[in-house]
């Protein structure tokens, strides 16, 4: 009888410890952006729920640091500047995967030339998410091409408000990334620069989480991350299976357009070099707690 009941504790020690390893759900939150992709992959895939992770689709970066910041996230994806703006009063707010970082994802575009904005008199309107990196974006562009005495009427708007627009005439200045230029590309805006070779900014997209966080769901998090690597690889080895997975999440974006946007971005996710190594510490990006 005694054996019978310590066999039976046992099992119920090992049935516990087992199933107590995902009996918390993990809620990430992420918009559309290209380097956070190989999420809403493993999603599709079926790779999230026996992990009990929920991925929550959000339009735009300013949205996804609010839905994190009102406690509606364990974790959100994002860059450097919603890393600043939040570990102000998160003390314990931490990336703890590197994703990618923005080779020409980032971009300015315009109805009119920066020679044709140099010279105009008017007061030029910029669209952009203010609560966002596009902020700063802005900002190193503005001061690049001597725009910073312009009147300049800033307007903040989500990105999928502002891939509805019509170029017209009115002096106009767009801060977009990887995949909404499509779309404005086809509405009359051009490309004026980038995070590839017009603009010296360093972008940087990660997930981010608290200590106490990352504490309570570590194995989850950890094959997270495998999961991550394990999306890129599929990417890479088969892209037009992986576009045909995840088209639902990147709006109205041909295969070539998809396959392009890559070229936008580096993964990260494995291997930072020296040199990145370098710029991020310069930004005080920490990175010593990355997986």
């Amino acid at each position: 009888m005694l054996k019978k009941i310590i066999l039976l504790f046992t099992l119920l020690l090992l049935f516990t410890s087992c199933s107590s390893d995902y009996d918390k759900r993990l809620k990430i939150s992420a918009t559309t952006w290209v380097g956070y992709i190989p999420l809403f992959y493993a999603k599709e895939k079926g790779w999230l729920k026996p992990l009990n992770i929920k991925l929550l689709h959000v339009s735009s970066l300013a949205e996804n640091m609010y839905l994190y910041e009102a406690g509606n996230s364990d974790a959100y994806t994002g860059t450097q500047y919603e890393y600043s703006m939040l570990s102000k009063n998160m003390k314990s707010l931490k990336p703890i995967m590197m994703l990618d970082r923005s080779n020409g994802g980032d971009l300015v575009m315009g109805n009119l030339s920066v020679e044709d904005l140099q010279n105009t008199t008017s007061q030029i309107d910029a669209y952009l998410e203010l609560d966002s990196v596009n902020n700063t974006v802005l900002k190193d562009f503005l001061s690049k091409y001597k725009l910073e005495d312009k009147n300049i009427n800033y307007i903040n708007r989500d990105q999928v408000v502002i891939k509805q627009m019509q170029a017209d005439s009115k002096p106009t200045l767009i801060v977009t990334y990887v995949p909404y230029n499509f779309a404005l590309e086809k509405q009359g805006f051009m490309e004026l620069a980038s995070t590839k070779d017009s603009l010296d900014l360093l972008v940087v997209d990660a997930l981010f989480t608290r200590t106490e966080t990352y504490d309570a769901h570590q194995k989850q998090f950890s094959e997270l991350k495998k999961l991550v690597d394990k999306s890129i690889e599929s990417l890479k080895k088969d892209p037009k299976e992986f576009y045909a997975t995840v088209k639902p999440y990147i709006l109205d974006m041909s295969y070539d357009e998809f396959v392009n946007s890559l070229d936008d971005i580096v993964w990260i996710n494995r291997d930072i070099s020296p040199a990145l190594k370098q710029r991020m510490n310069q930004a005080k990006f920490p990175i010593r707690d990355l997986m």
